[in-house]
């Protein structure tokens, strides 16, 4: 076990990306805690969703950036290494050809910095989301 020295959480991994403190309330506030470098490729990630979900808003959900209309849509969030974006398990299933270059594990998929962002999928798979009703 590791226990996280600026919050006191513990994890079974060695470093575990985590958020420490209290829950954002916005996205924005979401997106600025993040490092710097990170904050630029959560942006694109938001500007992607909010591309395919005009009419989506936007809220904090499991201190993750989330779009929801009368549901949760889809999330995302930033970790060391990638942005998780969490469509759901029928999503990541039904675009499972298109993912091929990306890990993915149930209704995650990872998307590392080292790569470029696949922004018209993430559109697509935020548009098949909300139409199909298929969620996380």
């Amino acid at each position: 076990m590791w226990t996280c020295p600026k919050c006191g959480r513990s994890f079974q991994k060695q470093n575990q990306g985590h958020y420490c403190g209290e829950a954002p309330k916005t996205v924005e506030e979401y997106i600025k805690a993040q490092p710097e470098e990170v904050q630029k490729y959560l942006e694109e990630v938001r500007k992607a969703i909010r591309k395919a979900l005009p009419n989506a808003k936007e809220r904090i959900t499991w201190s993750m950036p989330t779009f929801w209309d009368g549901q949760n849509i889809i999330q995302f969030a930033g970790f060391q290494r990638h942005i998780g974006l969490y469509p759901g398990p029928k999503a990541v299933e039904h675009f499972a050809e298109k993912l091929v270059d990306y890990k993915t594990n149930k209704g995650t998929i990872q998307l590392p910095y080292q790569k470029p962002l696949p922004i018209k999928l993430i559109e697509e798979i935020a548009a098949w989301c909300q139409k199909t009703g298929n969620h996380p």
